[in-house]
């Protein structure tokens, strides 16, 4: 593999998970932020995910699998793989318990007004938040960087869908945080921090991974990042959009999303 697709597929994990930073900003900058942009770009990043998981990528997934066992059971693999990779984000997010998990937290950028909270259970919220964004960007790591290694035009539409849907997670952490030490700075460089997990995740798959990379791997993994991405649109981006905006929006920035990918595969193709 050329030193330069693997840079550029590890540069990509990184902008998708330094996007926390974004969100992070957002929250200590100002009280207010627009909820109807928010939940807009979040639809828009769930119609790429989606869109792009069943079009490209399981479809890509398939067809190397199909090549070592034939069309049946290479299409069996394949859709096993693809459960699995939701089954494992699925207990992922299981083990976390709702409270600490940042998908649960509803109106992060509202804690501003409850200044009468307990700064240690707000402190406490700040840390298992960024804790569990470290969990959960291990996977999308692994998902950004194993589709930019194999098709880097489909990486860097799937790195842009990752970073926007980091921004509320880098609220989830930085507002608890702040309101707990009153420090922009600590707020900011944890939110950011937690972030780094994607790439790290991306490295570490990668590593476990490379020496036996093959077109066996390359489709039962690529299978596996489908299913992982169909099941953070699904429980995290469309949730998230619908509570920070209206349902329209959401379901407008969706549709758009998987316009604008259809788009982009269209040209490139």
């Amino acid at each position: 593999m050329q030193s330069s697709v693997f840079l550029f597929a590890l540069s990509l994990t990184l902008f998708a998970g330094l996007a926390t930073g974004i969100g992070s900003l957002m929250a200590l900058m100002s009280r207010k932020f627009n909820p109807k942009f928010l939940a807009g770009a979040l639809g828009f990043s769930a119609g790429v995910m989606i869109y792009v998981s069943f079009i490209e990528i399981f479809l890509k997934a398939r067809s190397s699998l199909e090549a070592i066992y034939g069309t049946k059971q290479g299409y069996y693999y394949t859709t096993i793989a693809f459960f699995v990779g939701i089954a494992l984000i699925a207990v992922i997010d299981k083990l976390i318990p709702a409270y600490e998990n940042p998908h649960e937290i509803s109106n992060v950028h509202d804690l501003g007004e409850n200044t009468d909270k307990n700064d240690s259970k707000l402190m406490r919220m700040g840390l298992f938040s960024a804790l569990a964004i470290a969990i959960h960007n291990f996977p999308e790591g692994l998902a950004t960087f194993m589709s930019a290694l194999k098709d880097p035009t489909l990486g860097i539409s799937i790195a842009v869908a990752i970073a926007i849907h980091n921004i509320p997670e880098g609220i989830a952490v930085s507002a608890p945080i702040y309101y707990a030490t009153k420090s922009r700075k600590k707020a900011f460089w944890l939110s950011f921090l937690s972030g780094l997990a994607e790439p790290v995740g991306a490295l570490i798959g990668y590593f476990i991974l490379h020496n036996v990379f093959s077109d066996l791997a390359f489709g039962l993994t690529f299978a596996g990042v489908a299913g992982i991405m169909i099941y953070i649109s699904l429980d995290e981006l469309l949730p998230t959009a619908e509570e920070y905006g209206e349902h329209h929006i959401a379901i407008g920035g969706l549709i758009l999303g998987m316009v604008v990918m259809a788009i982009s595969l269209l040209l490139f193709a």
